[in-house]
């Protein structure tokens, strides 16, 4: 299955009724086992004008190249995100990348109920208790923002 069809397949994705999300706070996104926070230009952009630095001195205080893609360093024993303090306080949530924004609705995340359910095991917010309902639309296009099919504007709406 491709990402466009998870984002527009004519027939009802499994999630047509909504899925439950409250972001808690809790960080464990942010830490816990190695990953990587993937930065477009954009993403370095607003880091940049929100940190009040250069390009050059946000890329090698912030950043490490895998791949030859730019990815945020981690900076803890636990993996945490090099902006993650306290273990759970985004201190550029303002300018967080576009794969912050985000999650958990990432096409992994949402390919199947299994998979939304084993993200959950990690996720406190996936199906909580006191979650708001997310729309199939909405999630539709929030992960085709995270998937670069759509602009990252479409978020605002």
């Amino acid at each position: 299955m491709t990402k466009l069809n998870i984002i527009k397949d004519k027939d009802e994705p499994w999630y047509k009724d909504g899925l439950y999300f409250k972001c808690t706070g809790c960080g464990k996104c942010c830490s816990g086992s190695p990953g990587y926070v993937w930065l477009e230009e954009k993403d370095i952009k607003r880091f940049c004008e929100h940190l009040k630095i250069k390009r050059s001195e946000f890329l090698k205080k912030y950043t490490k190249t895998v791949n030859r893609r730019i990815s945020l360093r981690d900076d803890t024993k636990d993996y945490g995100c090099i902006f993650l303090k306290d273990g759970k306080y985004c201190s550029v949530y303002e300018a967080r990348p576009t794969q912050c924004k985000t999650y958990p609705f990432w096409i992994y995340n949402i390919a199947s109920r299994k998979q939304w359910d084993q993200e959950g095991e990690h996720c406190e917010g996936i199906n909580h208790p006191d979650a708001e309902k997310i729309s199939a639309e909405r999630i539709k296009t929030v992960a085709a923002v995270q998937s670069g099919l759509l602009p990252e504007d479409a978020l605002e709406t």
